[in-house]
């Protein structure tokens, strides 16, 4: 759930061998205008980037000379015209800055190390029937000592910070996770990022996992995608995020807390959405009929589960989405929500049919209804969305 979507980071003092760490690196806005241009377009010359920048060609020769000199850029053929000099595109050199991601869930833990372009090189997971702070500090330090370890020399200085993707509040949910409060309770005054915070020489962050997720499909997924959109993750719990105008809206702290919205499933009574979408409710419905429920949380591509109890649960949880949906659009006009979740493709697809299947059958007077489509990062999202936060502090503007 997205009880809390503000980022949280380090203070700004870290040593480190990658250039922008410091006040004249690359907190040069400009700087970051132009590689965030690179990463949307892929590859620009030098007038696209003046033109579209709004910046002078000399000023924008000088930043790509930097930021070719720092590794972040690389030089791509001369594209040859008509007349004049050969236009010479340049684009994201994947070496040129690391990150870390640390998703932290209710099940799993799971960190990633990624490249400049978002590419995972690296990753170690752990299951686990309830996270504690100890045990998750334990598995973060193991993980990003061996993931730095095995990068050479020059790589390791480039690893540029930590993300951490966790839902927050978790000793609130001892009675959803079934586990005794007290077992809960250490997470009251435990503070993750700070202690790694005291043995990284890089910054590091923390954010809501959910609202890490949507992060992760506005930084990595279609440059070209819909500037207003809802985003929904679905986890043990399920979250997501309001995006408008290219950016994600946090408000006063909590929006995009989807959980909590009140959905009708008919004649029923109205239950808030996280009791009726999430995949905590699988879980339980797998257990009450005998079968073995971990599968589910060790990989989202290899589910063995009853056909009858997937079916009930992907129709129930539908119903939900599309009343949640329903009241969302009364609010903003999104012209699209974006779906995605720890689960097969497959699956995936069959709850998006059956969404758009159970929202064309409400009432829709006065409203449009919106576009559904599948989030295109998948599984990884919330891991994503975490190795994303040093990315898009530190290298990126809102475009």
């Amino acid at each position: 759930m997205t009880e809390k979507p503000a980022i949280e980071t380090a203070p700004p003092n870290r040593p480190s061998n990658v250039r922008g760490t410091n006040q004249s690196g690359m907190r040069a806005r400009n700087e970051k205008l132009v590689l965030s241009l690179v990463r949307r377009h892929q590859a620009l010359a030098k007038s696209e980037l003046a033109r579209m920048a709004g910046l002078s060609a000399q000023t924008v020769s000088v930043i790509m000379r930097q930021l070719e000199s720092d590794g972040l850029l690389l030089r791509g053929e001369p594209q040859r015209g008509k007349v004049g000099q050969p236009s010479v595109p340049m684009r994201l050199n994947p070496e040129g800055a690391y990150f870390l991601g640390l998703k932290v869930g209710r099940r799993s833990s799971e960190m990633v190390l990624t490249d400049f372009l978002g590419r995972v090189r690296d990753r170690s997971r752990t299951t686990y029937d309830y996270p504690t702070p100890q045990q998750t500090l334990d598995f973060a330090v193991r993980s990003l000592t061996d993931m730095t370890e095995a990068l050479s020399e020059p790589a390791r200085g480039r690893v540029a910070g930590l993300g951490i993707a966790m839902p927050f509040y978790l000793w609130d949910w001892a009675q959803i996770l079934q586990v005794l409060q007290e077992k809960m309770d250490p997470w009251r005054t435990a503070d993750l990022r700070a202690s790694l915070s005291d043995i990284c020489d890089f910054p590091v962050y923390a954010q809501n996992d959910a609202t890490a997720a949507c992060g992760a499909e506005l930084v990595f997924g279609p440059t070209e995608g819909p500037r207003d959109f809802l985003y929904f993750y679905i986890g043990f719990f399920i979250g997501g995020g309001v995006v408008l105008n290219g950016s994600i809206f946090a408000g006063r702290g909590n929006a995009g807390a989807l959980g909590p919205m009140p959905v009708s499933l008919g004649s029923g009574p109205v239950q808030p959405l996280i009791e009726v979408a999430s995949l905590y409710v699988l879980e339980r419905a797998l257990a009450a009929s005998g079968c073995d429920a971990s599968g589910l949380w060790d990989s989202p591509e290899h589910w063995t589960i009853p056909a009858d109890l997937l079916d009930r649960w992907l129709n129930r949880a539908a119903q939900g989405l599309a009343h949640a949906i329903l009241s969302s659009c009364s609010l903003i006009d999104f012209e699209c929500v974006k779906i995605d979740g720890w689960m097969p493709v497959a699956v995936k697809s069959r709850l998006i049919a059956l969404v758009r299947h159970h929202l064309s059958r409400l009432n829709l007077t006065g409203l449009e209804a919106p576009s559904i489509s599948a989030g295109s990062v998948g599984p990884d999202a919330r891991a994503l969305g975490a190795a994303s936060l040093p990315l898009s502090d530190r290298y990126l503007v809102e475009t």
